[in-house]
């Protein structure tokens, strides 16, 4: 039981991480690498689907464990650190509540089919060559 207790902590962190680094996004001073980089960690914790899909054994929760952790770590590294002390104080006081919003989850079902397809698409062509 310890574990899962530690697992939860680390998530409620991550999860005050992520609109930490939101708020980093809004200060004019973050420059643009930052930026996308942040538009891409938000983007992709928040997309309803995965790069890897869950239900691959092992394989479909690396994202969740790895690449997640590993993008929020990118963008605070990018952030200087001023203003990532301010946005963590303002996600402390000012926590977001996201409503569930149809056209964003539309939004990212798109680009998750235009990039499978342009995948399959390229490999089809490859080996029809």
């Amino acid at each position: 039981m310890k574990i899962i207790g530690k697992m939860k902590e680390k998530a409620k962190k991550l999860e005050g991480e992520i609109t930490a680094i939101y708020y980093a996004y809004q200060n004019p001073k973050v420059k643009l690498l930052p930026k996308i980089i942040i538009i891409f960690t938000v983007g992709y914790t928040l997309s309803p689907i995965d790069l890897i899909p869950d239900f691959i054994p092992i394989l479909g929760y690396l994202d969740d464990l790895i690449i997640i952790p590993a993008l929020i770590a990118l963008s605070i590294k990018l952030i200087p650190k001023h203003i990532m002390d301010e946005s963590r104080k303002k996600a402390l006081n000012e926590p977001l509540q996201l409503k569930k919003n149809w056209i964003f989850a539309l939004f990212f079902i798109l680009i998750w089919i235009t990039l499978i397809t342009v995948i399959v698409l390229s490999i089809i062509m490859r080996f029809t060559q």
